[in-house]
C-alpha cells in the first residue's frame, strides 16, 4: 500500500505555537470529568445533511421532541438557508413557541456560512423565537484557504468580521429576542493555532462577548488526523489563550475519522471544554459525529449525571432509527442489542455470580437491589438502569458453559441445577449446539433439560405401573410398587429408612442395582416452571450397575419427583444416554 502518500499531521498544519506541547505545560492528563458538559445535539443539521434520505418536517418533529424530553438545553435543529425543509421546520418551531409549547430552557440553534444573504435568510426563519443561538461558521486551515476559498489568512478573517458584524445588526433589530453568537473555524484542526485564536479573538470582541452574555466558540476536528492527544493539546491551547476567556463557552465538535471521536471529545473535556456538539449514536458525515450517547453514558458509568435522560434506551434508538432511517449496530456501546449479552462460558459464570452477588449485597445493606453500588463483572452499568431486561444478559451457543445454561434455567424457569450435575447437562447442550449451530434459548434449554432428564422416568424401559409407602412400626420405610421391566411386571417391595433408599430396595428386588450418590431438591419458584403443576423439582445422580447417570423428576409432590429422578436415572442408564 502506497503509504508514502500520506503525511503525518506535524507536517500538515504549520503551526505557530508548539503542539503537542511541552508536557510540563500539559494539565489535562491528570484532570477528571467531574461534571458533564453541556452536550448540544446536531442531528437534525449535522446528522440530517449526512443521511440518503433527508428528514422530512414530520421526522423532525419527532426526533426535536424526543431531544427535549431527554433534557438536552440546546438543540441545532437546521441549516434553514440550505433548504427550503430546514427553513420551514425553524418556522414550524418559532410558531409552537409562539403557542408557548416549547420550553423556557431550551434553546435553538441555527447554521449559517459567512454570506450576507444567507444570514438575511436564516435570521428570517428564527423571527419569533424568543431565543436563539445562530452559529457562524468559515473554514480556516490553508488547504480550505488556498484550494476551497482561494483567499488569505487576513481575506477569510476580513470576512468572518463582515459576517459578525453583520449579524449583530441583525441582532439589534430584535430587541424582543435573546439572540446569542457561536462562531466555528471549520477544520480547526488543521489550522495553525495562532491564527485560529486571531480570528476568535476578533469575533468576541466584535460581538462584545460579556460573562453574562457569553459567545460560543466552537472548534471542530471536522477531519480526523491525528490521535486524541494532539487534539486535547490544541483545545488546552485555546482554553489557555482566548481573551475574555470568562465570557466564552469553548465549545468543540469532533468527527470520527480515525474511529477515536469518543476519545477526542473526553480529552477535550478534560482539557478545557464546556460545551460538545455531536450525534445520538455518532451519525453524520463519513465515519460520523461523535456519539453523544456513548459520551453520556461514559460518565454515567463513572457515578455523573450525564444531565440527559436514557432510561429507557430502547425508545430512543427506535426513534432514531427511525427519522434517520438507518439502524443501530448490534455492538454499538450501551445500545446495541448485544452489547449486554454474553455467549462466552467464563463471561457467563462470572457475571452470574455476580448477580448473586449483587442480590446479597443489597439484603446485606437493606435497600432494593436497584439501589445498591453495582459491581457486576462484564456488566459496566446496570442494563435495567436503561430500561433493558435482565432476559438477554445470558444466551447460550456452542461456545457457552455451565454457567451461562444454569442461569438460564434458573431466572427463567426456576430450576437450580445442582453444581456436580452442571457439568452433565453442559455436555448435552454443547452437543445440541454445536450440531444445530445455532443459538439455544433459555425455553429450548428447558425443553432439552426436560427431554434428558424428566421424560426418561416417565417413558422408558422401567416403569411404575403403581406404588404406595407406609412406615413400618419400627420406623423403617416400605416402598411396595409394581414395576414394569421391558416385557416383564411384577410387585415388589423394598425397606429402608426413607422413602426413596425403599424404592431403591425394590428395584434390587427387580434385579436393578442401583446407588444413589446425590441428592437435592427444591420448590420451583411461582410461575417458574414450563409445567403448571409442577411445584417441587429433585435432582438424582445415580450407579446402576458400573454406570452413572443423572436423573430428575418434576412434580407438586416432592417424593413423586424424587421417585421419577431416580427412574429417569436408572432408564438413561439401561439406555446408555
Amino acid at each position: 500500500m502506497p503509504h508514502h502518500r500520506y503525511r503525518p499531521y506535524q507536517q500538515r498544519v504549520e503551526i505557530g505555537v508548539p503542539v503537542p506541547a511541552p508536557a510540563p505545560t500539559r494539565s489535562w492528563p491528570g484532570a477528571r470529568i467531574e461534571r458533564a458538559p453541556l452536550w448540544v445535539p446536531v442531528d437534525l443539521r449535522d446528522g440530517n445533511q449526512a443521511l440518503a434520505e433527508p428528514m422530512d418536517t414530520e421526522r423532525k418533529r419527532r426526533f426535536f421532541d424526543l431531544l427535549v424530553s431527554m433534557g438536552f438545553k440546546e438543540i441545532e435543529v437546521g441549516y434553514p438557508s440550505a433548504s427550503r425543509t430546514d427553513f420551514e421546520f425553524v418556522r414550524h418551531l418559532a410558531e409552537r413557541a409562539a403557542r408557548g409549547e416549547l420550553p423556557d430552557d431550551v434553546t435553538v440553534v441555527v447554521f449559517t456560512p459567512a454570506r450576507t444573504e444567507l444570514i438575511d435568510r436564516t435570521f428570517e426563519s428564527i423571527e419569533g423565537l424568543p431565543r436563539a443561538v445562530v452559529h457562524l461558521y468559515i473554514p480556516t486551515s490553508p488547504v480550505w484557504r488556498d484550494v476551497v476559498l482561494g483567499r488569505s489568512r487576513s481575506e477569510v478573517y476580513g470576512v468572518a468580521a463582515e459576517a459578525a458584524v453583520h449579524m449583530a445588526r441583525l441582532a439589534d433589530a430584535r430587541p424582543h429576542a435573546d439572540i446569542r453568537f457561536q462562531f466555528a473555524p471549520e477544520t480547526f484542526n488543521l489550522t495553525e493555532p495562532d491564527y485560529v485564536l486571531e480570528v476568535c479573538d476578533g469575533l468576541t470582541e466584535l460581538w462584545d462577548a460579556s460573562p453574562d452574555r457569553p459567545v460560543t466558540h466552537n472548534l471542530p476536528a471536522t477531519v480526523e488526523i491525528a490521535t486524541p492527544n494532539v487534539y486535547a493539546d490544541q483545545i488546552e491551547y485555546m482554553h489557555r489563550h482566548l481573551a475574555r476567556r470568562d465570557s466564552v463557552i469553548l465549545s468543540v465538535h469532533p468527527h470520527n475519522d480515525r474511529g477515536t471521536g469518543v476519545a477526542c471529545a473526553e480529552l477535550a473535556v478534560l482539557a478545557g471544554a464546556q460545551r460538545v456538539e455531536g450525534c445520538l449514536f455518532g451519525n453524520g458525515e463519513r465515519t460520523g459525529n461523535v456519539d453523544l450517547v456513548t459520551l453520556a453514558l461514559n460518565l454515567y458509568a463513572q457515578g455523573v449525571d450525564p444531565m440527559v435522560d436514557f432510561s429507557d434506551i430502547d425508545a430512543v434508538r427506535e426513534v432514531v432509527e427511525h427519522c434517520n432511517r438507518l439502524p443501530v449496530h448490534p455492538r454499538h456501546p450501551y445500545a446495541g442489542d448485544l452489547v449486554h449479552t454474553a455467549f462466552s462460558g467464563t463471561h457467563q459464570d462470572a457475571i452470574s455470580k455476580g448477580f448473586a452477588h449483587h442480590a446479597r449485597r443489597a439484603a446485606e445493606l437493606g435497600v432494593p437491589e436497584r439501589e445498591a453500588p453495582w459491581d457486576v463483572p462484564y456488566l459496566p452499568i446496570d442494563p435495567a438502569d436503561i430500561g433493558r431486561t435482565y432476559e438477554a444478559v445470558i444466551r447460550v451457543n456452542s461456545q457457552s458453559g455451565k454457567g451461562g445454561m444454569a442461569y438460564l434455567l434458573q431466572t427463567r424457569h426456576g430450576l437450580d441445577l445442582p453444581q456436580a450435575m452442571r457439568p452433565d447437562f453442559s455436555r448435552v447442550v454443547q452437543e445440541a449446539t454445536d450440531d444445530s449451530g445455532q443459538e439455544a434459548t433459555a425455553k429450548e434449554l428447558y425443553e432439552l433439560f426436560r427431554a434428558t432428564y424428566v421424560a426418561p422416568g416417565q417413558d422408558g424401559e422401567v416403569a411404575l405401573s403403581s406404588w404406595t409407602t407406609d412406615r413400618a412400626p419400627d420406623g423403617a420405610h416400605r416402598f411396595v410398587c409394581t414395576l414394569q421391566v421391558g416385557e416383564r411386571a411384577g410387585d415388589f417391595e423394598g425397606a429402608g429408612n426413607g422413602p426413596l433408599s425403599a424404592f431403591v430396595d425394590a428395584l434390587a428386588a427387580a434385579g436393578i442395582t442401583v446407588g444413589i450418590l446425590d441428592y437435592a431438591e427444591h420448590a420451583v419458584p411461582e410461575g417458574g416452571g414450563s409445567e403448571a403443576e409442577a411445584a417441587a423439582v429433585a435432582y438424582v445422580r445415580c450407579r446402576v450397575g458400573d454406570v452413572e447417570r443423572w436423573g430428575a423428576g418434576l412434580d407438586t409432590s416432592v417424593l413423586t419427583a424424587s421417585v421419577q429422578a431416580v427412574l429417569a436415572a436408572v432408564n438413561r442408564a439401561g439406555a446408555g444416554q
